[in-house]
């Protein structure tokens, strides 16, 4: 059974829609990532893929017990989707219809500022609810939005959540339990992560320049990107890609570093290409997960060599959009579905260009002139824990062709 994605919605630090996030894209543009209003405990000032405020919906346009920033993102990219998602819920019927989001840190922002507000004030505000911060927020409130009854659901695993939720709408969507399921996922800045990573010592000092000898660790970025995935018969209008391959592994290494040889990530790549019957030297362009931190870049370039994809036109987006965190895989599969729809360009590399000599050469795209049309894009999305997700993306054939 086929699974065909929607032209998708999608906001994050580069842009506000899939046209501006694809000018982005082609050169490269890394304004996004800009020194952040957050500040850690230590009172660092970090660099941060944020959104601007004036390119999302109100706060007051959300029901009250659904006001966070992070519904804010996840509203902004429903908008972008809603008029055909609508169609497609009074065709089908609305508990036919599901929603599968990934996520890691839903409203905790909203947690942070209820808490300081007790610390200076004494008591909760009464415009926060405890449900603000837990994983299920952001599908409840998409949900909510479009009147969706099927199942509703959130996937928290860390940083390869929203491409675990591709997996599972494939799963829904292949056992006949629903229709049409909204997939994607979404992240919004909070001081969780920025002090949590920071902690950890994974932190860039400015922008993240992934693969690059002068690499110094990660660039937080929020954002939001949702489809709607649905089989081969019922797929909509604007569904020119299909979700071909999918694998996750987890190498059980260790909590928070990669396995030094990538053998997860290289497991889960593999099979992702078994699942959609390719090979390695069938694909066009793989969007790396690409971190920037020292251990993760060495272990994937590692990865993608011995997968025999070196030769493979590759990039981390990440360094356009910073690391989105749960709302990673989503986003991703938005390029990925861009490449292979707009056929004009991949998205483009962005670093200093200085390569180390540790980590084995791989094709980092630089925006040469394709050869060959985009058919094929492979997707990585590695997390905490040895959990690896790699998704295989293609482009689908028209009615009547």
């Amino acid at each position: 059974m086929t699974v065909t994605l929607s032209e998708p919605g999608a906001i994050c630090a580069p842009g506000h829609n899939c046209e501006t996030i694809w000018q982005a894209a082609l050169t490269g543009e890394q304004a996004g990532l800009r020194a952040s209003a957050f500040v850690t405990n230590d009172g660092t000032s970090l660099f941060a893929g944020q959104v601007a405020d004036d390119k999302l919906p109100t706060i007051e346009s959300l029901p009250p017990a659904m006001r966070t920033r992070n519904n804010q993102l996840v509203a902004a990219a429903l908008q972008q989707i809603k008029e055909p998602l609508q169609a497609l819920i009074n065709k089908l019927g609305p508990d036919r219809v599901g929603v599968i989001l990934g996520t890691s840190t839903s409203g905790i922002a909203s947690g942070e500022e209820a808490l300081a507000h007790d610390e200076t004030k004494g008591g909760l505000p009464d415009s926060f609810y405890y449900a603000m911060q837990e994983m299920l927020a952001p599908a409840e409130c998409v949900a909510e939005l479009m009147g969706i009854t099927g199942p509703v659901y959130s996937i928290s695993t860390a940083c390869s959540s929203s491409a675990r939720a591709f997996m599972s709408s494939r799963s829904l969507l292949r056992s006949g339990t629903v229709d049409a399921v909204v997939v994607g996922g979404v992240d919004s800045l909070c001081q969780l992560t920025l002090n949590g990573f920071k902690a950890l010592e994974s932190t860039s000092t400015g922008r993240c320049n992934p693969f690059s000898a002068n690499r110094d660790g990660i660039t937080i970025g929020e954002a939001a990107g949702l489809f709607i995935a649905t089989r081969e018969e019922d797929r909509l209008q604007s569904a020119q890609v299909t979700l071909t391959g999918a694998c996750a592994t987890s190498d059980a290494h260790h909590m928070s570093a990669p396995h030094p040889e990538g053998r997860g990530a290289l497991a889960a790549m593999q099979g992702a290409l078994s699942d959609a019957e390719l090979s390695a030297g069938q694909l066009s362009y793989i969007n790396l997960h690409g971190t920037a931190t020292p251990l993760n870049d060495k272990m994937e370039a590692f990865a993608v060599n011995e997968l025999g994809a070196a030769q493979v036109p590759a990039s981390s987006t990440k360094a356009l959009t910073g690391h989105t965190l749960g709302a990673a895989g989503a986003i991703e599969a938005v390029f990925c579905w861009l490449a292979l729809t707009q056929q004009n360009g991949l998205p483009k590399h962005a670093w200093d260009g200085i390569k180390d000599s540790e980590v084995v050469d791989i094709n980092l795209y630089q925006g040469a002139p394709l050869q060959h049309p985009v058919e094929h894009c492979l997707s990585n999305s590695f997390a905490f824990g040895g959990n690896n997700v790699s998704l295989v993306f293609s482009r689908g054939k028209q009615h009547g062709a």
